[in-house]
């Protein structure tokens, strides 16, 4: 895809999962990129992948999207010729615990909320002024079918995924004048890292929520997220709601035994 060749594109959460499938995805396209996340190790040897196997340009720090001062110390200190982003992928996000709202983990809502809205926010923030200047960009965030519905036990993370739905449309609507296009990618299960994280590591506990469907896999998700990004300019994606098969709705999934 040439028109993605030479393009800068700043992804966050980028060492796992659906950050790092749209990492390769992008580089392998010739997108140079910046890329940060909390695992610096991890994140050298992905960068390390990507110059090796694609020849790209990457730049890359270590980032917690939940730290305002290191979000603007970061973005702030870019090279001049890494400040014309074209793409960014908000991709930085969790889920921890499973509990009803009268006995839920304060400090798991409070990292939920940090991550997924304020984090999103902190990044947009200071990524957005350097698209408004150039008069183009591409801001794409993902969200999740939690961000349509709610499920029982999903609480605070499905409040934080509609507010990545709402977020997707004031951005889009305040920004509209600035040629800015914004996309979300609402993904329902995908085997990532994603429930060993929101069961504090239990793999056995993480495998049941998969447990007899065909999940989808990061890779599915970074197909979506390149092809939103290679549409013609005049062409918004607005939002892009995927699911396995066997996946209905947050709540209605066929298992086979």
């Amino acid at each position: 895809m040439e028109m993605l060749k030479d393009k800068i594109v700043f992804i966050t959460g980028a060492t796992a999962g659906i950050g790092e499938a749209c990492a390769l995805d992008f580089a392998r396209e010739g997108a140079n990129l910046i890329l940060c996340a909390r695992r610096i190790e991890v994140l050298e040897k992905l960068v390390n992948k990507i110059k090796k196997e694609f020849g790209v340009k990457v730049h890359y720090f270590q980032l917690d999207v939940r730290d305002r001062y290191a979000v603007e110390s970061e973005i702030s200190a870019l090279p001049d010729e890494w400040k014309n982003i074209d793409i960014l992928v908000n991709n930085a996000g969790l889920a921890r615990g499973f509990g009803k709202m009268d006995n839920g983990d304060l400090d798991a809502w409070e990292e939920m909320i940090d991550t997924n809205v304020k984090g999103l926010l902190y990044v947009s923030r200071l990524v957005l002024p350097l698209m408004t200047a150039r008069n183009k960009g591409h801001v794409i965030n993902i969200g999740s079918v939690a961000g349509h519905e709610v499920y029982p036990n999903g609480n605070v993370y499905c409040a934080t995924k509609f507010a990545v739905h709402a977020l997707s449309k004031g951005i889009r609507y305040d920004l509209l004048d600035k040629k800015i296009r914004v996309t979300t990618i609402a993904p329902g299960l995908v085997e990532t890292e994603f429930s060993e994280v929101r069961f504090s590591g239990d793999k056995e506990r993480a495998k049941q929520v998969y447990k007899g469907i065909k999940p989808l896999v990061a890779k599915d998700i970074s197909d979506l997220v390149l092809f939103a990004a290679t549409r013609p300019e005049h062409v918004n994606i607005n939002e892009i709601e995927v699911t396995p098969t066997a996946q209905a709705s947050s709540t209605q999934v066929f298992r086979e035994n």
